[in-house]
């Protein structure tokens, strides 16, 4: 692989390929990637050395100096590319910006290689090259506002540690793997296009297209702290959340008021946790949080201590698992790779490249011939290849983390089912909010819908022994078997991997627990808040004179595109081995990963990095203006997000304002002036954006070329052009709640059909006697589980 990007995206995507085992080639200007110099908390990067992130990212690459402006090196650049595989690239260098090395010049002059672009909004469209930051590509995904995070009373707050960028570069790993796959059947390359924007979609909000369209309503209209959320215990803070009924009755009882059990309550879960918030804190702060923690995991409510850069390695859970590691330069401490695989081995983290360390070797080697590729000949490809068509996976998976790894293999080609049962239907078919005193209710969860299409569903009930032998007899079937219940839940149905490969010898099985396999977590109950603050993500989430909030949608999605990075490079590793693997890909440990910086910062350097707000440790200014309007729900709730990166777009903006004089200090014109007096420019930016709508202040500003950005309602995100050049949606028709579009997928193949969407999701047991059919089962031994309850197509109490 040979990467042409600088920012944390592009430098994560092929820091998990080279993880895997892949040969990647940095190329730099001779300047550098600017990463070498950085750190958030400013800490001083000596000359000479690299700062900690760099060091941490290019682990295990190659590096090679080129300047584009020397014809020899433009050419051993291309050279580089002739012997390649793949390429990443994004904007920001010289090399990068050279026209011959644009991804479309690229796909023209080796039209072998995969070539894969990483851009704020993608490479097409109206908006391909407005300029943006993570942060406003965070305020236009609706992922700011979405989930209602943040205090009424104050500005809503961004999710803080550039999250976006490293799930852009996760994203684009997996994307790199999947086009590798269908370059195996085809013999050709193809241009692979991930925005930001459409990950940011995809990971930060909960489908609100989908279900505004399909129940006529936002799935949130206001803002709240959640209850009980990040709380202050007697001794520190502590995480508890309540994510189904049960777990609430449950904390009812756990904080001695049973009698607010109410299983008729006209309320949400969440409404009437938070009608009861005042007596929950005060609960809480009379009590240590060890006290709390077990408590809580003796009655399974959903809990967590709350990590930072410098306490997280201490943790007991992670220390049992060996989740840290000490980077081989020796002074710094990182999260391990994110996925472990059994068999197989993976390459021990390596020392990254000084600046040109390996130019001389690499462009030796690029001299020689290309090798001869275990692929088909060029040309045998076309549209209609998928790239894992003729793929089987079995989805026992629930909720957001696990079906959003399975519905990237379907919308991919795999033939996915979907497995539940009339008794334990997806728990995304419950939390729609629709009553259960409608017709067919199950069937109207749009988020259910969002994460299933092209699946089909069987629901067995596989705690029978009759079920599980129709179960046994689906794994001998199946390439791929997904699972993220707890651990104790496979144990108990013996179906661990060597049962498993007695069953089917190369199959793959990929396990999601919430914090592994094993140590004295293990058992806990994990959604998607609770990894967050366990893992470091909730500590930079918030404004720095309040408890940090949970970003509440950023665990499930993150983990499930990890889970098929460690899914596809068991793959790969099964079509040269032919041995099947365990993939153990537990959620705490792929936000680990993307919280990486945290402690690697403190490790280094000494610093706990905090969280501040809407501002953040790039941009200077940057933060969250009010507009001169009341949104759809009639409240003065409407924001605009602004950050300027470089000293070019400060005097953009301060054009843009008509050179006030308060602009015209000269301490203003370098991003540590403008950090110093960030208070300054608040509340000079605050003033000129209240008299305005945010149309006209997204108007002036991006016109001019500073990043900004509406604060989206989630649910409006059809009405984002770029969306909608791009086809990000596509319109399907459900039998039961109609007509709504549904969000595909944050890359783009330029080889892959135009419709990302093969079929509707599937009806609860829809494919029960198509599937078991399959297996050999004739219509009498099929009525007869019907009879029994082991098939079923309406949930069962």
């Amino acid at each position: 692989m040979v990467e042409l990007s600088t920012g944390i995206a592009g430098a994560y995507c092929t820091k998990m390929l080279s993880d895997a085992g892949a040969d990647v080639v940095k190329v730099e200007p001779p300047r550098g990637d600017p990463l070498r110099l950085w750190s958030a908390s400013g800490a001083r990067i000596e000359p000479g050395s690299d700062g900690a992130l760099f060091t941490f990212l290019a682990g295990g690459k190659s590096g090679v100096l080129a300047d584009p402006g020397i014809g020899a090196d433009l050419g051993a650049v291309h050279a580089l590319l002739r012997t390649a595989d793949a390429v990443v690239w994004s904007r920001g260098s010289a090399v990068a910006e050279h026209p011959s090395l644009h991804p479309e010049q690229i796909r023209r002059t080796h039209p072998h290689l995969t070539v894969t672009a990483i851009t704020p909004f993608g490479l097409d469209g109206p908006w391909s090259d407005r300029p943006a930051t993570e942060f406003t590509v965070q305020a236009w995904s609706g992922g700011i506002i979405g989930l209602g995070r943040g205090a009424p009373d104050r500005a809503p707050v961004h999710i803080g540690g550039r999250v976006g960028e490293w799930l852009t570069g996760a994203t684009a790993a997996a994307a790199v793997l999947a086009s590798r796959a269908r370059t195996l059947v085809t013999g050709d390359g193809e241009l692979v296009d991930v925005s930001m924007l459409e990950t940011q979609v995809l990971s930060l909000t909960y489908h609100p297209v989908s279900f505004f369209e399909g129940l006529g309503r936002p799935f949130r209209t206001e803002r709240r702290l959640t209850v009980p959320g990040v709380a202050t215990a007697q001794d520190g803070l502590v995480a508890l959340g309540c994510g189904t009924a049960q777990q609430w009755f449950d904390l009812c009882v756990m904080v001695g008021h049973p009698e607010w059990i109410d299983e008729d309550s006209p309320l949400s879960i969440t409404e009437q946790a938070n009608k009861m918030a005042p007596e929950i804190r005060a609960w809480i702060a009379e009590r240590t949080t060890e006290e709390i923690l077990d408590l809580a995991s003796a009655l399974r409510i959903p809990n967590g201590p709350v990590g930072n850069g410098g306490n997280v390695t201490g943790f007991d859970q992670y220390r049992s698992r060996g989740s840290f590691t000490v980077n081989p330069r020796g002074d710094f401490v990182q999260p391990g790779r994110p996925y472990r695989i059994e068999p197989g081995t993976l390459p021990d983290p390596q020392p990254s490249p000084a600046l040109g360390e390996h130019t001389h070797d690499c462009r030796r080697r690029s001299e020689t011939p290309r090798p001869v590729r275990d692929r088909a000949p060029s040309g045998a490809g076309s549209r209609s290849v998928r790239p894992f068509g003729g793929l089987r996976v079995l989805d026992m998976t629930s909720f957001w983390a696990g079906p959003s790894c399975t519905h990237a293999l379907a919308m991919l080609g795999a033939d996915v089912i979907h497995l539940e049962s009339a008794s334990r239907p997806d728990g995304t078919r419950l939390i729609a909010g629709v009553p259960v005193s409608e017709d067919d209710w199950w069937e109207k969860s749009p988020i259910f819908s969002g994460l299933n299409t092209g699946k089909r569903s069987l629901a067995l009930d596989f705690r029978t022994e009759r079920g599980r032998e129709v179960l046994r007899r689906l794994i001998a079937t199946c390439d791929v078997i997904v699972e993220n219940y707890t651990p104790r839940v496979l144990d108990q149905l013996g179906l661990d991997f060597g049962t498993v490969r007695a069953l089917r010898p190369d199959a793959i099985l990929v396990r999601m627990p919430g914090f592994g396999l094993d140590g004295p977590w293990r058992d806990n109950p994990a959604f998607a808040y609770v990894i967050e603050d366990s893992a470091g993500l909730s500590w930079l989430t918030g404004h720095p004179d309040q408890n940090p909030v949970e970003p509440y949608s950023v665990g499930d999605p993150n983990a499930g595109v990890h889970a098929l990075v460690g899914l596809l490079v068991a793959l790969e590793q099964r079509r040269r081995t032919g041995v099947g693997a365990l993939v153990e890909a537990p959620m705490v440990d792929a936000a680990l990963n993307i919280a990486a910086e945290q402690v690697i910062e403190y490790s280094a350097y000494g610093t706990i990095l905090q969280r501040d707000g809407n501002r953040g440790p790039v941009a200077a200014p940057q933060n969250l203006y009010r507009t001169d309007e009341l949104d759809e729900f009639g409240r003065p709730d409407c924001w605009v997000a602004v950050a300027v990166e470089t000293d070019e777009q400060w005097l953009f903006l301060r054009s843009a304002l008509g050179d006030p004089g308060w602009a015209a200090d000269p301490e203003l014109g370098t991003a540590a002036g403008r950090r110093r007096h960030h208070d300054l420019l608040d509340e000079q930016l605050a003033r000129w954006c209240r008299g305005r709508t945010a149309d006209e202040i997204v108007g002036v500003l991006w016109d001019a070329g500073v990043p900004v950005a509406k604060v989206m309602q989630p649910h409006r995100q059809t009405e984002i052009p770029q969306l909608a050049h791009r086809g990000f949606f596509e319109e399907l028709d459900h039998p039961v709640f109609g007509r709504a579009r549904h969000s595909t997928m944050a890359a783009r193949f330029s080889e892959a059909p135009a419709v990302v969407h093969t079929r509707r999701a599937p009806l609860l047991g829809e494919h029960n006697r198509e599937i078991l059919a399959e297996l050999g089962l004739d219509d009498r031994e099929i009525a007869e589980l019907e009879d029994d309850g082991v098939l079923g197509r309406t949930p069962v109490w």
